[in-house]
Parts: structure tokens; C-alpha cells; sequence
């Protein structure tokens, strides 16, 4: 029967899905004509396709939660080594605890409902329902103690710089991480948090054992990924979790209009014109990590035509599935920001 009503609400029809043979990324569009998260997970796809053809955008991807230790971390280096992403910013966890299983050990499946204290007795790490082993760890961190005292005593780095020449080293050994594979194509990692990780103990222990010390300069880190948005043309965000991740990109699109006011332009805004965020926490407490994209037009961080959806689902569910669409439907970028600049004085 054809339908003898219309108002402006109807304009869009939403359609039911047919279960058939088809690839990921075609489910992920008929997704996006369903409803609630499943429309959502869809329209968060369509949209970093958007931004993947847009030649004048540069990527940002900010990475919190607990993703490598959830076996994600090879997705976040295939978005870097394939340049779908230009800029990482990340939780010191994260580009750690990929290290861990880079070089050569393994997490393993495990359970919430275990006794801990016989865990401990182990020396076995739970994170929720993955194990890991505490000795191992140690090794990880070890192995940033001894990057550490390969660099000059005293010397000062910014969290990216510190990272690429720390990507270099790994790269050497064949130990391939998300950071080795951003040194080898040059996307700068930022951590505004680096030390809240197994970084801090390898810099606690290269200072205690040897007293050798870096110092990073956050002042410094801040500064040149605000240049890294002063550059760009466009602005994109790709946001995994929320966190300080977010926030540190967020404050990029701020930077920008009170440096123009510095030289004399008012009310002027450069503002994310894609974004997407995959998240689990709501807006209703109060806090950045469960922010909408709406709330940041407020600020001037988020075009307020921008292409913007959150989806509220795992990470662990959302990224696999974005990201073998990306794969099946071959999406190339028929440009890419040159940062060869930001590196120069550290070759």
C-alpha cells in the first residue's frame, strides 16, 4: 500500500536490512539507513570515507582506553602506515603495551572472575579479561630505559620528538610497533600523558639507576602540534575513547583563534570540519571524555556544518569492522600533508 500522508518530518525512509551475502563495508552503509547505534556505526563509516578523499584534510586520530592490550593495535598501525591518519595522539598505554606483544610476547585470554591475589602470586597483570605476564612487562619497560640512555644526558624533547627518534630505535631492531611505523612515514605521534605508563618507569629507572634524564617539554609538544592545525587547510578528527587524547586535539581548533587575535583578526575560527568518536561514556556527567560534538560548537572547536556522529559502542566492536570497510572498498587519499618539516632537525 502507498503511502497517502507526508509532512517535513518524513525525508528520509529508513530501510530494513535483507540478510544476503555482502562484504563489511556494505553492511556498514545499509547500517546506516537502520536506526540507533547500528545507524550511527554506519554514518560514523560514511563519514571517514569523507574525510579519507578529501585532499585538502589533515587527520588527526586521538587514541585513549585500553586498545592495545585488546589486540587493536595492529589496526592503529595499519591506519598510520597507510597514511589514512596523519597525526597520532595517544595515551602512553598505548603505544607501550603494543611493544609488549611487538617484541614477542603474548597476551593471553583471561577472566574478570579470578582471584587476583593469586594472579599476583604469579605475576600474572589482569586488565578485565586479559592477562599478561609481569616479568614480560618489565622487559617492555626495560627496553625504553635503554632507548633512554642512548639519548644525550639532559637533553629536551617534545613528546613527538621523543617518539620518532624512539620509533627509529625500534625500527632498527625489528621491532614493529605503532610508533616504528610512524617513523617510517613520518606522522608525528604526540602523548600529552606519556609519562602516566610504562614511559614514566623507564624514566624513573634510567634516572635512579644512572642518573640519566630527559626532560620533556609539554609547553614545547603543545606548540608544534598547534602548528601541525596553523598548516593545515582542513581539519579532521578521528576519536577512539575520549580522554586526554581528545582534548589535546580539541585544543588545537582554541589555539587557532586566539593566535589570530594576536594579529588583530576577532571572532576568527578553524574548527574540525569532519569528526567522528567511538565512546562508551555519555555527556550527562560533566566531563570532555562524554562531550558531544555539539557541545564543541560551542567553543569554536567543531564546525557547526561539520560531518560529525558518535557512536556509543566498544571500540573493540567499531574499529575492526571501520576499518576491514576501509580495506574492502579500497579508499585511497589522493594526498597527504608532508611533515618532513616538523622532522629535519632531528635527522
Amino acid at each position: 500500500m502507498k503511502e497517502s500522508f507526508s509532512n517535513p518530518y518524513f525525508i528520509e525512509k529508513l530501510a530494513a536490512i535483507d540478510v544476503r551475502k555482502r562484504g563489511v563495508s556494505e553492511l556498514l552503509k545499509a547500517m546506516s539507513d537502520t536506526a540507533y547505534q547500528g545507524r550511527a556505526l554506519g554514518e560514523v563509516y560514511n563519514i571517514i570515507v569523507s574525510m579519507l578523499t578529501d585532499p585538502d584534510v589533515v587527520i588527526f586520530m586521538g587514541l585513549a582506553g585500553s586498545m592495545s592490550t585488546a589486540g587493536m593495535w595492529r589496526i592503529v598501525k595499519w591506519f598510520v602506515e597507510n597514511r589514512y591518519i596523519d597525526v597520532l595522539v595517544s595515551t602512553g598505554a598505548n603505544i607501550s603495551e603494543d611493544i609488549y606483544e611487538a617484541m614477542g610476547f603474548s597476551y593471553y585470554k583471561g577472566t574478570p572472575h579470578v582471584d587476583d591475589s593469586e594472579l599476583l602470586r604469579y605475576k600474572i597483570d589482569r586488565f578485565y579479561d586479559v592477562f599478561a605476564s609481569e616479568i614480560a612487562y618489565r622487559e617492555m619497560e626495560n627496553l625504553i630505559r635503554d632507548f633512554i640512555h642512548t639519548l644525550p644526558n639532559g637533553s629536551v624533547y617534545s613528546t613527538a620528538e621523543f617518539l620518532h627518534l624512539f620509533g627509529k630505535y625500534l625500527n632498527n631492531r625489528k621491532v614493529d610497533s605503532i610508533v616504528a611505523a610512524a617513523y617510517r612515514v613520518n606522522v608525528p605521534v604526540f602523548s600529552p600523558a606519556l609519562v602516566d605508563s610504562g614511559y614514566g618507569i623507564a624514566a624513573l629507572l634510567a634516572s635512579r639507576e644512572r642518573n640519566h634524564r630527559v626532560v620533556l617539554d609539554m609547553v614545547r609538544d603543545f606548540d608544534q602540534l598547534v602548528e601541525i592545525g596553523r598548516r593545515a587547510a582542513k581539519m579532521a578528527a578521528i576519536y577512539i575513547g575520549g580522554g586526554v587524547p581528545k582534548d589535546y586535539i580539541n585544543l588545537v581548533t582554541v589555539a587557532q583563534t586566539l593566535l589570530a587575535e594576536k594579529e588583530g583578526l576577532r571572532d576568527y575560527y578553524k574548527p574540525l570540519e569532519y569528526v567522528v568518536q567511538i565512546t562508551m561514556d555519555s555527556p550527562q556527567w560533566g566531563g570532555l571524555s562524554g562531550a558531544t560534538l555539539e557541545e564543541a560548537v560551542s567553543w569554536g572547536k567543531v564546525a557547526q556544518k561539520a560531518k560529525k556522529r558518535v557512536v556509543y559502542v566498544d571500540a573493540t566492536i567499531a574499529l575492526p569492522l571501520i576499518a576491514h570497510a576501509v580495506y574492502e572498498d579500497n579508499v585511497s587519499r589522493s594526498s597527504v600533508p608532508n611533515f618532513k618539516w616538523f622532522f629535519e632537525h632531528l635527522s
